[in-house]
């Protein structure tokens, strides 16, 4: 018997990364068997920051078959957009009728948007926990996975959920957090979290020959110049990556790194070829996927579907509550 229903979505940012992998789809993957699962591509929410949307629906495309290929099983777990299921923003705006201007202001990567873009400050980005608590709450979803960064957003949707229920009565579970407690994957600049936007990432996708070019512009142990010099793993992001793509070797690569025995062009070359091993039955997956013509499409649709008609009963529920005619 499965344990509740999780809810989690993740901004159209096309081809996904290792960092994507490891901090967030591999655990969409394990959580399905165990919990109901709803994953979404939400590109409403990306309108907050993007101010050109004609990638928008190849990103969204391509970020859906990278989760068929790492696993996600669209007859276990309901995939499918956002803006498919047009509740959402419906249930957005009544949810913005009880939520104090005030609650929103503090935020504090409202206030971070607002530095970084001073052009472009819309109400969307004010806005945002509250589509995001419609997200969760229109489909009842009882348990959210997030990093640690990400429970004052999750606290913020509870308590939207606890003010409604005091004005209008019960309909949604405040959802409760599943911690996942996976370190962040640093990019290759060994300073900042992987990202597309600051082009420090490996796409799971990325050929053999490309995953090798990437990893080689890597920086590692800043204090090593010379192919000679004793190396310090515990300082390199290369070394850290090495825990997840060629976990048997890790002893022996710190030893020789170390002892000079080893340089860091080799370190990488190694880190490449483990990183390519590791994705063959994911890119092999990817590819199958690609040939099946209107698949993506039919995954979408059905997860559309099935989304719709969970979001539908709830905004009876809600309209119900609130005594709208």
């Amino acid at each position: 018997m499965k344990k509740g229903r999780v809810f989690s979505g993740a901004r159209p940012t096309g081809r996904q990364h290792i960092g994507n992998y490891l901090g967030a789809i591999d655990n969409y993957v394990k959580l399905q068997e165990r919990y109901d699962c709803i994953y979404c591509i939400v590109d409403v929410h990306a309108l907050t920051t993007l101010e050109d949307t004609h990638l928008l629906k190849e990103n969204t495309r391509e970020m859906m078959l990278d989760w068929l290929a790492a696993g996600l099983d669209p007859e276990q777990s309901i995939l499918f957009v956002q803006s498919h299921v047009p509740q959402v923003m419906e249930l957005h705006t009544l949810l913005s009728m009880v939520t104090p201007l005030g609650w929103l202001l503090r935020v504090a990567t409202f206030k971070e948007k607002v530095k970084s873009q001073p052009h472009n400050v819309n109400y969307g980005l004010v806005g945002y926990p509250v589509l995001m608590t419609a997200d969760i709450v229109l489909y009842k979803a009882d348990t959210v996975p997030v990093g640690e960064d990400q429970l004052p957003h999750l606290e913020l949707a509870r308590e939207i959920v606890r003010r409604f229920t005091y004005l209008f009565g019960e309909v949604f579970p405040e959802p409760k957090a599943k911690l996942t407690t996976f370190p962040m994957v640093l990019g290759l600049d060994g300073e900042k979290k992987m990202s597309k936007s600051y082009d420090n990432d490996i796409e799971l996708a990325a050929s053999p020959e490309v995953t090798m070019q990437r990893v080689k512009t890597a920086f590692t142990d800043p204090a090593r110049k010379y192919r000679n010099d004793p190396g310090n793993p515990d300082v390199c992001n290369i070394y850290s990556l090495h825990h997840f793509y060629t976990p048997k070797r890790l002893e022996d690569i710190a030893t020789q790194c170390r002892g000079a025995q080893i340089g860091c062009v080799e370190c990488k070359e190694l880190l490449a070829e483990g990183i390519n091993k590791a994705l063959v039955p994911f890119r092999e997956r990817r590819a199958e996927i690609a040939r099946r013509k209107g698949y993506i499409d039919e995954v979408l649709a059905d997860g559309a579907r099935r989304a719709h008609a969970i979001a539908k009963e709830t905004i009876k529920e809600v309209r119900e509550k609130m005594g709208l005619p």
